[in-house]
Order: C-alpha cells, then structure tokens, then sequence
C-alpha cells in the first residue's frame, strides 16, 4: 500500500449529515435485533418477544434458541401462523448470515400482520457467543441440516 494514494474507499460516497445517520441506523434497528439483546430480553423473561426457527425440524431437532418455535420458511401461512400471539414481536432466525430464509420469513409474518424483527446472525452467532441451546446435539449440531 501506497502511502501517497489519494483515494479512499471510504470515502468515495460522501458520509451522511449526523441527523440523516441517526434516522437511518434508528430505521434499521426496528427491523432487527441480536443474539445479545434476544438472549437478555429471554434471561429476563420479557413476554413481548416469541422468538422463531425458521431452519428446517431436523436443524431445529439438533440445536435451537431455548423457547424457540420451529416454523420453516415456506411453511409460514396464515394456518400455520395462527396460534402466534399478535401483541407480541416475533424475533426470527436462521442459521447465520449466509441464509436469508429468516428475512423471507419475517417478510411473510409481516405480510400476515404481525409486527417482526429479525436475529442478526441466526444461530451460528448465538453459538459464537457462548449463549445457551437446546436440542439433541446442541454443541456440534450441522446449523443447517
């Protein structure tokens, strides 16, 4: 690397104004949440949450969130989706950052009225980070079986 190079990739695209940063980074939080906050507000037992699985029931049957419920992706319809409490966020997930099936499915319970937000980082970073799991394999659990 140069140390004379006058361009930076950072600073190609101009930084927001502060004000316009705040809106965005506030927007983007109502949409999603973290493995920390999730594992806090459960630890806690906060009842506005009920946290969801969206992997398949054989992932779910090795390793999951405790509490979790298991509702794969593209099964998510109105009948399937009916006894999920209406006051209450649903938090989804997946596997990690590589599957959008947690997006796809907080999509769909959107669409279905319910208020959502999505897991950051599925399962792989609940495990990175040490928090607790449940299932028949729960250390060296395949995250997407």
């Amino acid at each position: 690397m140069s140390a004379t190079a006058t361009h930076s990739f950072v600073l190609e695209h101009a930084p927001a104004e502060p004000a316009a940063a705040e809106r965005h980074f506030l927007s983007k939080l109502a949409f999603e949440t973290d493995p920390a906050d999730v594992h806090e507000d459960l630890r806690r037992g906060h009842g506005g949450i009920v946290v969801v699985d969206t992997r398949s029931p054989q992932a779910f049957a090795l390793c999951h969130v405790p509490g979790a419920i298991n509702l794969p992706t593209r099964t998510i319809s109105p009948e399937t989706t009916a006894s999920l409490p209406r006051g209450q966020v649903i938090v989804t997930y997946c596997w990690g950052p590589g599957c959008n099936g947690s997006t796809k499915a907080a999509a769909r319970l959107a669409a279905l009225g319910f208020r959502v937000k999505e897991m950051i980082g599925g399962i792989g970073y609940w495990r990175k980070e040490g928090l607790p799991v449940e299932g028949t394999s729960p250390d060296d659990a395949s995250l997407y079986a």
